[in-house]
């Protein structure tokens, strides 16, 4: 099993819920390369759903190489570092990924 699978498949443990209070959002992670997978974060109520595959309609698409998202949840990538650099790409709003490190534990 992959650190990234492995990752989101644990994420639900790792939510800040007092981050998560009246939030109503979905995040998509689109990881690209030799392990590329698509996952979809729904935050809604004070719940959060992980789920495999793309959403219907996201308010945020982060983009990363498998690689590189391994290094980043491992802690060996900072995501300031990774964006300027141009290894993470963000779609839709832009200060809704800033709260991802807060609410899921990533640097």
């Amino acid at each position: 099993m992959s650190d990234v699978r492995s990752f989101f498949e644990g994420l639900s443990a790792k939510v800040n819920k007092d981050r998560i209070a009246g939030m109503n959002s979905t995040f998509q992670f689109t990881i690209t390369g030799d392990d590329a997978q698509t996952w979809n974060i729904k935050i809604a109520d004070g719940d959060v759903a992980v789920n495999e595959g793309a959403a219907d309609a996201a308010n945020v698409e982060i983009i990363m190489a498998a690689a590189d998202f391994a290094d980043l949840i491992a802690g060996k990538l900072n995501s300031m570092a990774a964006f300027t650099s141009g290894k993470l790409k963000v779609k839709g709003d832009m200060t809704l990924s800033l709260k991802l490190g807060p609410i899921f534990g990533i640097s």
